[in-house]
């Protein structure tokens, strides 16, 4: 593919007027660009100010037949994988177009109202970074130029065409902007990761962490009682646990989070904090530092600091869960305010040393105030590590590139389900973001450049109770294991304390950290993967069925000893 010869569409207004652009020069507008072996740049040079909505690049490029496509997809929990011509990729349910209301119900979580999907075979698009893989030999494209808007990269087998588009809409362009720095490498799958993110010039600070969190067995249904019964199950296991997180449900309604509620928690976060530090954890807290709940006491008392649609003027739902919830508006200095004192209520004096930071896509739902959707969630981003400081960050629910280097630890795939066969909501295929074991181990495999390289890879948990759960014990034992050989974020929600001697030996090894290489994994068939890894220096193979979570060769899911 030659990346010097390239065609552009630009669509962008000026003086009053659309326009749908494909010269490189005009009245309007200068395009610079410059392509070198391993380097994209392109800058727009605007002559009068430019309000831009569309801007792609184009190649010219021919697929082997054995050739696949990586999507990396646009948040934490969206499906991200290797595809082949003959593979389609979803978007939404089409059932969810019947009805707008329904469809923006669906779309609310992922990239649908800006992106294409075009559920053609052949025809994918993903997000930040992308490869092409033949073999063993891997092109990857990644942008070093996040916060500036999204980048798109789109593939179409049947035309032979590579774009690269940016999401610029919302941005006012008048002089020079930045729209691309893009890296092109090539080389063997980790020698070109290791070198697109030496790029970054930025490490996690944390390789691991393992132990609990509360939402996969009780979901807000928690107390103290529970609370302290599991903390004190955790350690009685022996496993080699450093942290225990406290999920949702502890306050009194998602935004209100310093009124924890007092019939759950009479004694309050910091006593559960001190109780955690006494077993010798790091302590963790959930929460959703932008929501406000419907019925919050905060979106009725600040309802001037919500997000507003601009032609209704009704707050935005960017939130399906808890009946509905809305957003803060970051750029709302007393909004910002109210999130400083949180922070410093539950890092200072409550003492948590780690916060888990969810549904943050909701921030960057819709450009606004001349910004792109990428600027604005890189500028949400960078305002709650300031809140933090040195404490840690668990990140979820957010675009992954506008969290480069500034979160510790994120989310690489959508929450695991309490059963592993697929649900109705699953069969429907509601959206690439739906609750989904299957999903989440897909993306564990397929994300696992990311995990000790920009940040410590969160997995999301795995289940060895026998309660409450649709699980065979093979599929138990098959997630535990992805996870531990994939992932850097171990967590359970069971109770430890009631485990069997076969569980706990099963917990132990699963904390335990190993020396594991992968050397490939790859879908075999449409729902069978493969994973080849050595460790502890032996070589070793994983095959198995994601539908059915059943190993064709079930050595590899034992732990070592």
């Amino acid at each position: 593919m030659d990346i010097k010869n390239f065609k552009l569409r630009f669509h962008y207004e000026a003086d009053g007027q659309k326009h749908e652009e494909s010269a490189l020069e005009n009245r309007h507008y200068k395009i610079e660009y410059s392509a070198k072996d391993d380097r994209i740049e392109c800058n727009i040079v605007s002559k009068t100010p430019i309000l831009p909505k569309k801007f792609e690049i184009s190649y010219e490029k021919s697929f082997a037949d054995d050739e696949v496509f990586y999507s990396n997809g646009y948040q934490a929990w969206t499906t991200s994988r290797e595809y082949r011509a003959c593979d389609t990729q979803r978007g939404v349910s089409p059932i969810a177009e019947i009805h707008p209301k329904l469809k923006a119900l669906a779309s609310i979580s992922g990239d649908y109202l800006f992106a294409d999907y075009e559920r053609t075979a052949g025809v994918f698009h993903g997000f930040t970074y992308c490869y092409f893989r033949k073999g063993k030999h891997v092109g990857l494209f990644g942008s070093l130029s996040e916060q500036e808007g999204f980048t798109v990269f789109k593939c179409d087998f049947g035309a032979d065409v590579f774009c690269i588009e940016k999401d610029i809409d919302g941005a006012i362009v008048d002089g020079r902007y930045k729209v691309f720095e893009i890296a092109a490498l090539a080389g063997e799958y980790d020698g070109v990761f290791d070198e697109y993110f030496s790029l970054w010039n930025m490490k996690p600070r944390i390789k691991r962490l393992a132990g609990y969190t509360s939402w996969y067995n009780y979901f807000q249904n928690i107390d103290e009682n529970i609370i302290l019964r599991d903390l004190r199950g955790l350690k009685k296991s022996g496993a080699n646990a450093n942290i225990f997180q406290i999920d949702d449900g502890y306050e009194t309604f998602v935004g209100d989070w310093l009124d924890p509620n007092p019939k759950k928690f009479p004694n309050g976060m910091g006593f559960i904090a001190e109780k955690i530090h006494g077993e010798g954890y790091l302590a963790g807290l959930w929460l959703a530092p932008f929501s406000a709940q419907k019925k919050s006491r905060l979106a009725a008392a600040h309802p001037d600091w919500l997000l507003r649609d601009e032609k209704t003027g009704k707050p935005i739902l960017s939130v399906v869960a808890w009946g509905g919830a809305y957003t803060l508006d970051i750029y709302n200095a007393e909004a910002r305010e109210y999130l400083k004192r949180v922070f410093d209520a539950v890092l200072n004096e409550w003492k948590f040393d780690m916060v888990k930071l969810d549904f943050l896509y909701s921030q960057c739902m819709r450009p606004r105030n001349g910004l792109t959707r990428g600027r604005i969630m890189r500028d949400a981003v960078e305002f709650l590590r300031e809140c933090v400081k040195d404490k840690l960050i668990l990140g979820c629910g957010v675009p992954l590139g506008a969290a480069f280097g500034l979160v510790d630890a994120c989310r690489t795939g959508c929450d695991a389900d309490l059963s592993y066969r697929a649900k109705i909501y699953n069969l429907l295929h509601v959206n690439e973001e739906i609750i989904s074991t299957q999903n989440s181990i897909n993306n564990t495999v397929f994300r696992r450049h990311l995990n000790g390289a920009i940040f410590c890879g969160d997995p999301d948990v795995f289940f060895l109770r026998k309660e409450n759960l649709r699980f065979s014990e093979e599929q138990k034992l098959l997630l535990a294991r992805i996870n531990n050989l994939l992932g850097g974020v171990l967590f359970i929600s069971d109770d430890a304390g009631v485990y069997d001697e076969n569980q706990l030996k099963t917990l132990r090894a699963a904390f335990k950290k190993t020396d594991v290489k992968i050397l490939s994994a790859e879908y075999t068939s449409k729902d069978d993967i493969r994973i080849e890894f050595t460790e502890n220096g032996k070589e070793k193979f994983l095959e198995f069925n994601i539908k059915t979570g059943k190993a064709t060769d079930g050595s590899a899911l034992n732990f070592e000893e």
